[in-house]
């Protein structure tokens, strides 16, 4: 199973566990909107339980519904008429008795209000059974005056401040459930995102071990023949083929070697810090030197390099070095993947920015493959067909140097077209 396939499979797998917790959630919403439907029920036949108890209506045939109302948004309070205010003791009795039957097993401070003294006449703070919150009494609370609601008359109020922590304990195994339900899709997610992560590495080493396999293949391959040549007693006597012969294994083992070093030097840069030692450079001798490295290959295809400077400074603070480097990897590149090539090289400065860029008129890049090629021992897809050598490290480094500048790296490619790569580094850094 290739990694795109296994990336689907994860955004699919994401995706439907983003449904269920939102499916999950719902019902959380839902059962609590039950929940505090119930409370409110259990309250109101409480209440006209209470009038039957303590016979504070004298209209009989009275709907008592309409002598009981829940003032505020949130239902902390209810207010019922009384047209003869209880004793304290009898009312809190029959109040906790009556909420002990219907399951209204909460704190409650209840409050006695009398419209002729327009006030309230006594309260009191009424503690459920096994109460959390008897050392959290409200007793200095000051309890509203709802009468407008009610009209004229006595009234009595209830107070529930703890009503939202009650309602929430009774969808215990409710959280207890989802919460258990998200950590197990958490679990699952960075399971499946660690089980890409690691195919992913996989198919890089197995790809890397493929190009390791040709890269060094054809010059081992090369050398042997080489060696087998120069065994022969003939050989002696044929100066010119020898030479040529010697000159190919010369040739076959620098570049194993250099392919050597470069595998060496980017596991130094994985495991150490790349040191950056600035100085100011001038853009055009940093152009000339990278190209005389790459003259060689300039030469063997053939290739049309422009420079192109911009007038005024063309200096800036970096590491020489490491940006000959940088610059020597993208146009190797540029080099390799031309079949006549054609390369532009460019300097100068963009506000803030010094850059550099190579621009070739090469194969190019697919859009959907620029996001990796800056990662290590990533390779541009081309089928069974290597007949471009390198391990994938080359963007690689010069995405290390770059960063170690705090600069950016720009890329532009179109199939078929050619690709430019432009180096930004900052002029005050």
């Amino acid at each position: 199973m290739r990694s795109t396939t296994l990336k689907w499979i994860v955004l699919s797998a994401t995706l439907l566990a983003a449904i269920v917790v939102t499916v999950q959630l719902y019902w959380l919403v839902k059962v609590y909107s039950l929940e505090q439907r119930q409370f409110n029920t259990n309250v109101v036949k409480g209440i006209r339980s209470l009038f039957e108890d303590l016979q504070m209506n004298d209209a009989p045939g009275t709907h008592l519904e309409s002598l009981i109302k829940a003032p505020d948004k949130d239902n902390d309070y209810f207010v019922f008429k009384a047209d003869t205010i209880p004793m304290k003791d009898s009312l809190v009795f029959y109040i906790q008795d009556e909420f002990a039957d219907f399951g209204v097993l909460t704190d409650c401070k209840l409050g006695a209000y009398s419209s002729t003294e327009k006030k309230y006449v006594y309260d009191a703070y009424i503690p459920a059974p096994a109460s959390r919150y008897a050392n959290a009494q409200p007793a200095s609370w000051e309890l509203p005056v709802f009468n407008v609601m009610l009209g004229d008359g006595d009234h009595i109020l209830l107070y529930f401040p703890h009503r939202h922590e009650y309602i929430l304990e009774q969808m215990d195994f409710w959280i207890i459930a989802s919460v258990v339900l998200f950590i197990a899709l958490i679990g699952l997610a960075a399971s499946l995102f660690y089980f890409y992560r690691q195919k992913f590495l996989i198919e890089i080493q197995k790809d890397f071990v493929n190009n390791f396999t040709h890269e060094f293949k054809t010059p081992l391959a090369v050398m042997k023949i080489a060696s087998d040549v120069l065994s022969q007693d003939s050989i002696t006597r044929q100066p010119d083929r020898l030479e040529r012969y010697t000159a190919i294994i010369q040739n076959q083992t620098e570049h194993l070697q250099g392919q050597v070093e470069r595998l060496l030097r980017t596991a130094s840069i994985e495991t150490n810090h790349l040191p950056i030692r600035k100085e100011e450079i001038d853009a055009q001798q940093l152009i000339e030197a990278a190209l005389s490295k790459v003259q060689p290959l300039i030469d063997q295809k053939k290739a049309r390099v422009e420079v192109k400077m911009e007038a005024g400074n063309g200096r800036v603070q970096a590491d020489k070095a490491h940006l000959e480097l940088a610059l020597v990897n993208l146009l190797e590149n540029a080099l390799k993947y031309s079949a006549d090539p054609h390369i532009v090289v460019q300097a100068g400065h963009d506000e803030d920015d010094f850059f550099i860029s190579v621009k070739d008129n090469g194969v190019g890049i697919e859009k959907q493959y620029l996001k990796n090629i800056f990662k290590k021992f990533y390779r541009v897809p081309t089928g069974d067909i290597h007949n471009v050598k390198g391990f994938g490290l080359g963007l690689n480094f010069v995405k290390r140097i770059i960063d170690a500048h705090k600069g950016k790296i720009r890329v532009n490619s179109l199939p078929g077209i050619g690709t430019e790569f432009r180096l930004f580094i900052p002029l005050n850094n």
